[in-house]
């Protein structure tokens, strides 16, 4: 137990004393998470919405496929994205391997199926009337699924938050992709199996309490956005009037 209070206590004072390794260590790994999160996003709603306002052929099989991918083990994303980026692989000449980019787009990989998923089924969840109802008032149809987005919104920055929870705390493909590269590609949960596997546990605790606070932080700016009012009919609607 005693072990236990010194770490904690050794941990509070890197904190606070702003050290200089624990704070590029969590600056890398948040700038990491929200790159990954914001591409998943710009790619999966608009991709969500379409596939949940749209009957096709092959829908539901779809549907399976990405429910499927949510539950994608991180050391798979890793090693396919790896078979690409390495040198003998397809995008071997960028030279990717062992970067931030490369973590990047392996987070990205990530987070997309679960984003889509969610917010699949946020939108399916939506009324059928808002759209009509948006059409009706002259609304184009970018503009209806808009509205039915905003209608949603709650679904969708959830189906946003468990993205970036998935990223943000994950350590398979930050470190097959990333390597654990000390001041380049050493992330948070990187890290911490690093710091904890060679006895330095205080530091490693103390990027475990970052890492919630992170997450914490992040959460309530995205509940914030969820409150606010979006209608993007309201203008035209007005304008028709």
């Amino acid at each position: 137990m005693d072990f236990l209070f010194e770490s904690l206590k050794e941990a509070f004072i890197l904190i606070v004393s702003l050290d200089r390794e624990l704070l590029g260590i969590s600056w890398r790994s948040v700038w990491i998470a929200l790159s990954s999160t914001t591409l998943a996003t710009l790619v999966g709603v608009p991709l969500a919405m379409v596939i949940a306002v749209r009957q096709f052929r092959g829908k539901q099989s779809l549907l399976v496929i990405l429910n499927t991918l949510m539950a994608l083990p991180t050391v798979v994303v890793g090693l396919l994205v790896y078979s690409f980026l390495c040198r003998r692989g397809v995008l071997g000449d960028l030279e990717f391997l062992y970067t931030p980019y490369a973590m990047i787009i392996g987070q990205w990989v990530l987070a997309t199926p679960l984003i889509m998923a969610l917010a699949v089924s946020a939108v399916q969840g939506a009324d059928e009337r808002i759209g009509i109802t948006a059409r009706t008032l002259g609304a184009s149809r970018i503009q209806a699924l808009l509205s039915i987005a905003g209608e949603v919104r709650t679904g969708i920055i959830a189906a946003v938050v468990a993205g970036f929870g998935r990223v943000f705390a994950e350590v398979g493909v930050s470190m097959m992709l990333g390597g654990n590269i000390k001041n380049y590609t050493r992330n948070i949960t990187t890290a911490i199996a690093f710091e904890t596997s060679r006895g330095e546990f205080a530091l490693a605790l103390a990027l475990g309490i970052i890492l919630l606070l992170c997450a914490f932080a992040i959460n309530l700016i995205f509940q914030a956005l969820s409150r606010l009012n979006w209608n993007p009919v309201a203008a035209p609607a007005l304008r028709a009037r």
